[in-house]
């Protein structure tokens, strides 16, 4: 049986009050998307009644980065990268690891009771970056080497097209899918077979410009997210006959 995990690792832009002086007069870097993917925890959000179960962090990216790995260089922004050692090892301690642990136990959890578990993780990012236009609506980023991951992706895409032919979905972009991230984590910690992560990424154009594209958007992605997820749930149950 196929399990759908929804997660949103830059909902927020929200400071806890103890680091709060680190970020004195960089509000306005907050509101930008070098703080949080805008739109991303609206859509989560929409898309949250489709999945079987859903984590979302609103804690700034800028705090500690959710999405990238403990060596990875930008775990800590510019800000948070002039903490001592212990300091930052606090900061981990309370505002990383209980997201992502609780993010793979659920994982596990599914996976020993004989679940497949579909993982999308939800994004959005910022429509032009160092003066480059992206050229993109949606980007479906997935592990080429994982056929469950690549066939999902496609059929997403595939029902995405069909809904709306307007829309300009590409495949690992604007970002790789193996780049490092929470899902290529968690890849590490589990077969093909167990573990399906899709990264799912949205212009921030539209949630900018809001309005009934933008609604049009969230709908849609739960829609089609939801047509996937049943069709393959009917396969699997199928073939374990």
């Amino acid at each position: 049986m196929l399990r759908l995990l929804l997660t949103c690792e830059h909902g927020g832009n929200l400071i806890p009050s103890a680091y709060a002086p680190l970020f004195h007069g960089q509000e306005d870097v907050l509101k930008t998307h070098q703080g949080y993917d805008i739109g991303a925890l609206e859509l989560y959000q929409t898309m949250k009644p489709i999945a079987d179960v859903g984590f979302y962090a609103e804690t700034s990216r800028l705090l500690v980065e959710l999405n990238r790995s403990l060596h990875h260089a930008r775990l800590f922004s510019e800000f948070t990268q002039v903490l001592p050692p212990a300091e930052k090892e606090r900061l981990l301690e309370k505002h990383y690891k209980p997201y992502r642990e609780q993010v793979e136990q659920m994982v596990s959890d599914f996976v020993s009771a004989g679940r497949r578990m579909l993982h999308v993780a939800v994004h959005t990012f910022t429509p032009v970056l160092d003066g480059d236009e992206r050229q993109a609506d949606i980007g479906l980023l997935y592990d080429p080497k994982r056929k469950h991951e690549q066939a999902y992706s496609k059929e997403w895409k595939a029902a995405l097209n069909k809904a709306d032919k307007e829309l300009l979905v590409r495949f690992n972009y604007p970002y790789l899918g193996i780049s490092d991230g929470f899902p290529t984590y968690l890849r590490r910690k589990f077969t093909a077979d167990e573990y399906v992560g899709i990264e799912l990424e949205v212009n921030q154009k539209f949630p900018q410009q809001g309005g009934a594209r933008w609604q049009e958007i969230q709908a849609l992605l739960a829609t089609t997210l939801q047509e996937v997820v049943l069709r393959n749930r009917t396969l699997l149950s199928e073939n374990a006959i």
